[in-house]
């Protein structure tokens, strides 16, 4: 009997509160776990921005086509590990949530470029002349050159990656060397060629240097999804 006058008297807004505390709960440990997994995803990116850089200091040191194909390593453990990389990233962007994440790989990649670019300055410190002479030919080009040039770079790491991810390696060992010698520029490569070189060289041109290096990003974006304008279709 008092159970049941327990239910019959039970204030309706004691439910609401328990309900809405239950949905303030839920809405928190969402929020804590997407919070988690964009701190992971930003961490994973910098390991993909030191990989690719590991890849420019071989390019530095080796030079030539031997040096363009132990660039190769670099992407080779991007794509092992599934680590998230701006230009392997680009051309599989389906919906807007997915474009967003896209900007905060980009930013990890530069970090790792900058920390590696950091690591060199102390350990091996001539690097940054020959960094600053691929600067100096980045920075001699225009915006439009660089669109063209990074534009191409972009469609190549597309094809790469998608033949990467089916287990065909191949062609990334051609398509990593193809872009180096043809000088097609790959916009976290540059980050590293950049922030290894010697700052009185940046310092020259800033405007020209954040310009160039705008268009770069945005034309490994157009490149990366060419295949769009075509009937081709690109899955994870």
């Amino acid at each position: 009997m008092a159970n049941s006058l327990t239910l019959f008297t039970r204030n309706p807004y004691d439910s609401m509160q328990e309900d809405n505390l239950t949905s303030t709960v839920v809405v928190e440990k969402a929020a804590a776990s997407k919070s988690a997994d964009l701190s992971l995803m930003f961490r994973q990116a910098m390991l993909a921005g030191i990989s690719i850089s590991i890849g420019c200091v071989v390019f530095l040191r080796v030079g030539g086509v031997a040096g363009a194909v132990l660039f190769a390593l670099g992407l080779l453990t991007v794509v092992h590990f599934k680590l998230p990389l701006y230009t392997g990233t680009a051309g599989f962007v389906m919906n807007r949530a997915e474009l967003n994440r896209l900007w905060l790989i980009l930013a990890g990649n530069i970090a790792g470029c900058l920390l590696m670019a950091w690591a060199m300055a102390y350990a091996e410190p001539d690097l940054a002349e020959k960094a600053g002479a691929i600067a100096a030919k980045r920075m001699a080009l225009g915006p439009g050159q660089t669109c063209v040039l990074a534009l191409l770079c972009g469609f190549l790491m597309t094809v790469a990656v998608k033949f990467a991810r089916e287990k065909s390696f191949l062609p990334l060992l051609f398509a990593v060397p193809v872009f180096i010698l043809s000088g097609f520029i790959h916009s976290i490569a540059d980050a590293f060629y950049l922030l290894a070189s010697p700052l009185s060289l940046l310092a020259e041109a800033p405007a020209i240097v954040l310009l160039n290096y705008l268009m770069a990003v945005i034309g490994n974006f157009i490149g990366c999804n060419l295949w769009r304008l075509f009937s081709w279709k690109l899955s994870y």
